[in-house]
Protein backbone atom coordinates (compact mmCIF):
# COMPACT_ATOMS: atom_id res chain seq x y z
CA UNK A 1 0.00 0.00 0.00
CA UNK A 2 3.00 2.22 -0.37
CA UNK A 3 0.77 4.27 -3.06
CA UNK A 4 -1.76 5.07 -0.55
CA UNK A 5 1.36 5.81 2.33
CA UNK A 6 2.58 8.29 0.12
CA UNK A 7 -0.45 10.56 0.51
CA UNK A 8 0.08 9.80 5.05
CA UNK A 9 3.56 10.79 3.85
CA UNK A 10 2.35 14.13 2.36
CA UNK A 11 -0.04 14.66 5.10
CA UNK A 12 3.17 14.85 7.46
CA UNK A 13 4.63 17.43 5.86
CA UNK A 14 1.95 19.42 5.43
CA UNK A 15 1.03 19.07 9.28
CA UNK A 16 4.71 20.35 10.55
CA UNK A 17 3.64 23.61 8.14
CA UNK A 18 0.32 23.71 9.89
CA UNK A 19 1.62 23.42 12.98
CA UNK A 20 3.57 26.37 12.09
CA UNK A 21 0.70 28.63 10.99
CA UNK A 22 -0.82 27.76 14.02
CA UNK A 23 -3.79 25.80 12.33
CA UNK A 24 -3.61 22.26 14.24
CA UNK A 25 -4.15 23.64 17.35
CA UNK A 26 -7.33 24.59 16.28
CA UNK A 27 -7.96 21.07 15.49
CA UNK A 28 -7.44 19.15 17.99
CA UNK A 29 -9.07 21.58 20.79
CA UNK A 30 -12.08 20.41 18.44
CA UNK A 31 -11.47 17.04 18.96
CA UNK A 32 -10.58 17.58 22.47
CA UNK A 33 -14.18 19.11 23.13
CA UNK A 34 -15.79 16.59 20.28
CA UNK A 35 -14.01 13.84 22.67
CA UNK A 36 -15.21 14.96 26.30
CA UNK A 37 -18.90 15.74 24.84
CA UNK A 38 -18.94 12.19 23.32
CA UNK A 39 -18.12 10.42 26.47
CA UNK A 40 -17.74 12.81 29.43
CA UNK A 41 -14.77 14.96 30.38
CA UNK A 42 -12.99 12.34 32.69
CA UNK A 43 -10.24 10.97 30.43
CA UNK A 44 -9.67 7.88 32.86
CA UNK A 45 -13.28 6.61 31.92
CA UNK A 46 -12.81 7.87 28.30
CA UNK A 47 -10.29 6.01 25.78
CA UNK A 48 -11.21 8.57 23.08
CA UNK A 49 -10.57 11.51 25.23
CA UNK A 50 -6.93 9.90 26.64
CA UNK A 51 -6.20 9.72 22.95
CA UNK A 52 -7.46 13.72 22.00
CA UNK A 53 -5.55 15.07 24.58
CA UNK A 54 -2.59 12.67 24.17
CA UNK A 55 -2.16 13.65 20.22
CA UNK A 56 -2.79 17.60 21.67
CA UNK A 57 -0.10 17.20 23.97
CA UNK A 58 2.07 15.74 21.08
CA UNK A 59 1.64 18.72 19.34
CA UNK A 60 2.41 21.21 22.24
CA UNK A 61 -1.09 22.49 22.52
CA UNK A 62 -0.83 24.22 26.29
CA UNK A 63 -2.14 22.12 29.05
CA UNK A 64 -4.80 25.32 29.97
CA UNK A 65 -5.86 25.03 26.73
CA UNK A 66 -7.24 21.47 26.59
CA UNK A 67 -8.75 21.87 30.07
CA UNK A 68 -10.88 24.47 28.65
CA UNK A 69 -12.12 22.33 25.74
CA UNK A 70 -13.47 19.83 28.27
CA UNK A 71 -14.57 22.79 30.36
CA UNK A 72 -16.33 24.22 27.78
CA UNK A 73 -17.34 20.88 26.55
CA UNK A 74 -19.07 19.35 29.20
CA UNK A 75 -20.63 22.63 30.12
CA UNK A 76 -18.63 24.14 32.84
CA UNK A 77 -17.70 26.96 30.54
CA UNK A 78 -19.71 29.15 27.70
CA UNK A 79 -18.35 28.76 24.27
CA UNK A 80 -19.32 27.64 20.58
CA UNK A 81 -21.22 24.56 20.20
CA UNK A 82 -19.80 21.82 17.97
CA UNK A 83 -21.52 19.18 16.35
CA UNK A 84 -19.79 15.92 14.37
CA UNK A 85 -20.53 14.64 11.55
CA UNK A 86 -19.17 11.97 9.03
CA UNK A 87 -19.45 12.83 5.15
CA UNK A 88 -19.03 10.72 1.98
CA UNK A 89 -17.98 10.83 -1.32
CA UNK A 90 -16.22 9.98 -4.18
CA UNK A 91 -13.30 11.80 -5.92
CA UNK A 92 -11.43 11.73 -9.66
CA UNK A 93 -10.50 8.19 -10.44
CA UNK A 94 -13.67 6.25 -8.62
CA UNK A 95 -11.48 6.90 -5.38
CA UNK A 96 -13.86 7.19 -1.98
CA UNK A 97 -13.47 9.92 0.65
CA UNK A 98 -14.64 9.65 4.08
CA UNK A 99 -14.08 12.73 5.73
CA UNK A 100 -14.74 13.35 8.97
CA UNK A 101 -16.23 16.77 10.45
CA UNK A 102 -16.42 19.37 13.31
CA UNK A 103 -18.91 22.19 12.99
CA UNK A 104 -21.39 24.77 14.37
CA UNK A 105 -23.42 24.69 11.51
CA UNK A 106 -24.10 21.89 9.60
CA UNK A 107 -26.02 23.41 6.57
CA UNK A 108 -23.12 25.35 5.83
CA UNK A 109 -20.92 23.03 6.17
CA UNK A 110 -22.37 20.52 4.02
CA UNK A 111 -22.70 23.03 1.16
CA UNK A 112 -19.34 24.31 1.16
CA UNK A 113 -17.99 20.24 0.98
CA UNK A 114 -20.62 19.46 -1.99
CA UNK A 115 -19.46 22.73 -3.62
CA UNK A 116 -15.70 21.72 -3.21
CA UNK A 117 -16.25 18.21 -4.18
CA UNK A 118 -18.28 19.15 -7.48
CA UNK A 119 -15.58 21.66 -8.87
CA UNK A 120 -12.03 19.15 -8.11
CA UNK A 121 -14.15 15.58 -9.98
CA UNK A 122 -16.06 14.76 -7.13
CA UNK A 123 -19.44 14.25 -5.54
CA UNK A 124 -20.98 13.97 -2.18
CA UNK A 125 -22.17 10.42 -1.55
CA UNK A 126 -25.39 9.32 0.54
CA UNK A 127 -24.32 8.05 4.20
CA UNK A 128 -22.12 4.45 4.44
CA UNK A 129 -21.68 4.76 0.60
CA UNK A 130 -18.05 4.30 1.56
CA UNK A 131 -17.71 3.45 4.81
CA UNK A 132 -17.67 -0.40 4.58
CA UNK A 133 -14.63 0.65 2.37
CA UNK A 134 -12.65 1.42 5.44
CA UNK A 135 -12.13 -0.06 8.62
CA UNK A 136 -11.15 1.84 12.13
CA UNK A 137 -7.48 1.48 13.28
CA UNK A 138 -5.58 2.48 15.90
CA UNK A 139 -1.93 3.98 14.36
CA UNK A 140 0.78 5.25 15.95
CA UNK A 141 3.72 7.24 14.51
CA UNK A 142 7.58 6.26 15.21
CA UNK A 143 10.05 8.50 13.20
CA UNK A 144 12.67 6.77 11.70
CA UNK A 145 15.58 8.18 13.74
CA UNK A 146 13.34 8.01 16.89
CA UNK A 147 16.56 7.13 18.55
CA UNK A 148 19.76 5.86 17.16
CA UNK A 149 20.17 2.66 15.58
CA UNK A 150 16.26 2.07 15.59
CA UNK A 151 15.90 -0.72 12.61
CA UNK A 152 12.34 -2.05 11.40
CA UNK A 153 12.68 -5.50 12.86
CA UNK A 154 13.01 -3.74 15.94
CA UNK A 155 9.99 -1.70 15.63
CA UNK A 156 7.81 -4.77 14.13
CA UNK A 157 9.21 -7.27 17.07
CA UNK A 158 8.05 -4.74 19.63
CA UNK A 159 4.88 -3.56 18.50
CA UNK A 160 3.92 -7.28 17.48
CA UNK A 161 4.91 -8.49 21.39
CA UNK A 162 2.50 -5.48 22.25
CA UNK A 163 -0.33 -6.61 20.30
CA UNK A 164 -0.13 -4.44 16.97
CA UNK A 165 -1.34 -6.06 14.30
CA UNK A 166 0.83 -4.79 11.39
CA UNK A 167 3.50 -2.10 11.09
CA UNK A 168 4.23 -0.14 7.52
CA UNK A 169 7.65 0.77 6.65
CA UNK A 170 7.02 5.00 5.18
CA UNK A 171 9.62 7.11 3.95
CA UNK A 172 10.39 8.80 7.29
CA UNK A 173 8.40 6.59 9.50
CA UNK A 174 7.06 3.45 11.10
CA UNK A 175 3.33 3.44 10.88
CA UNK A 176 2.29 0.96 13.78
CA UNK A 177 -1.79 -0.84 12.90
CA UNK A 178 -3.76 -2.11 15.95
CA UNK A 179 -7.10 -2.50 16.75
CA UNK A 180 -8.45 0.23 17.98
CA UNK A 181 -8.79 -0.68 21.74
CA UNK A 182 -5.41 -1.85 21.73
CA UNK A 183 -3.72 0.97 21.26
CA UNK A 184 -2.87 2.51 24.08
CA UNK A 185 -1.29 -0.27 25.34
CA UNK A 186 0.75 -0.45 22.30
CA UNK A 187 1.66 2.60 23.04
CA UNK A 188 3.13 2.18 26.55
CA UNK A 189 4.89 -0.83 25.51
CA UNK A 190 6.97 1.93 22.90
CA UNK A 191 6.91 4.33 26.04
CA UNK A 192 8.65 1.47 28.26
CA UNK A 193 11.26 1.10 25.61
CA UNK A 194 11.98 4.58 25.97
CA UNK A 195 11.06 4.87 21.87
CA UNK A 196 9.32 8.43 21.42
CA UNK A 197 6.13 8.31 19.56
CA UNK A 198 5.18 10.99 17.34
CA UNK A 199 1.29 10.76 16.78
CA UNK A 200 -1.42 8.62 18.28
CA UNK A 201 -4.25 8.29 16.57
CA UNK A 202 -7.56 6.17 15.27
CA UNK A 203 -7.85 6.25 11.63
CA UNK A 204 -9.94 4.62 9.01
CA UNK A 205 -7.97 2.80 6.87
CA UNK A 206 -8.99 0.95 3.60
CA UNK A 207 -9.21 -2.33 3.18
CA UNK A 208 -8.40 -1.92 -0.61
CA UNK A 209 -6.91 0.65 -2.97
CA UNK A 210 -7.75 2.39 -6.07
CA UNK A 211 -4.85 2.90 -8.23
CA UNK A 212 -4.74 6.91 -9.40
CA UNK A 213 -2.21 8.38 -11.71
CA UNK A 214 -1.71 11.06 -14.09
CA UNK A 215 -4.88 13.96 -14.40
CA UNK A 216 -6.92 11.92 -11.84
CA UNK A 217 -3.81 11.39 -9.48
CA UNK A 218 -3.30 15.58 -9.62
CA UNK A 219 -7.09 16.41 -9.31
CA UNK A 220 -7.22 14.04 -6.30
CA UNK A 221 -4.60 15.71 -4.80
CA UNK A 222 -5.39 19.38 -4.76
CA UNK A 223 -8.96 17.93 -3.84
CA UNK A 224 -7.49 16.70 -0.61
CA UNK A 225 -5.59 19.49 -0.07
CA UNK A 226 -8.75 21.65 -0.17
CA UNK A 227 -10.82 19.25 2.64
CA UNK A 228 -7.51 19.29 4.51
CA UNK A 229 -7.91 22.86 5.03
CA UNK A 230 -11.17 23.33 5.47
CA UNK A 231 -11.83 24.51 9.06
CA UNK A 232 -14.69 22.09 9.42
CA UNK A 233 -12.83 18.94 8.57
CA UNK A 234 -10.86 17.35 11.37
CA UNK A 235 -9.60 14.82 8.84
CA UNK A 236 -9.83 12.97 5.64
CA UNK A 237 -9.54 9.50 4.73
CA UNK A 238 -9.19 7.69 1.20
CA UNK A 239 -8.45 5.02 -0.37
CA UNK A 240 -6.46 6.36 -3.35
CA UNK A 241 -2.89 4.53 -4.41
CA UNK A 242 -1.25 7.24 -5.74
CA UNK A 243 1.65 5.12 -6.86
CA UNK A 244 5.48 5.31 -6.49
CA UNK A 245 6.28 7.86 -9.45
CA UNK A 246 3.43 10.09 -8.25
CA UNK A 247 5.14 13.70 -7.28
CA UNK A 248 2.34 16.53 -6.17
CA UNK A 249 2.71 19.73 -7.95
CA UNK A 250 4.84 22.92 -5.51
CA UNK A 251 2.67 25.39 -5.05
Amino acid sequence: MSGHSKWANIKRKKAKVDAVKGTVFSRLIKEVMAAAKQGGGNPDNNLRLRVAIAKAKENNVPQANIERAIRRATGQEAGVHYEEAVYEGYGPGGTALYMQILTDNRNRTAGEIRHLLSRHGGSLGESGCVAWMFEPRGQLTVARDAVPGLTEERVLDLAIEAGADDVRTEEDAYLVLTAPEALEGVRAAFEAARIPVAETEWVMWPKTTVTVEGEDARKLYTLLELLEDHDDVSRVFTNADFGEDFEPEEG
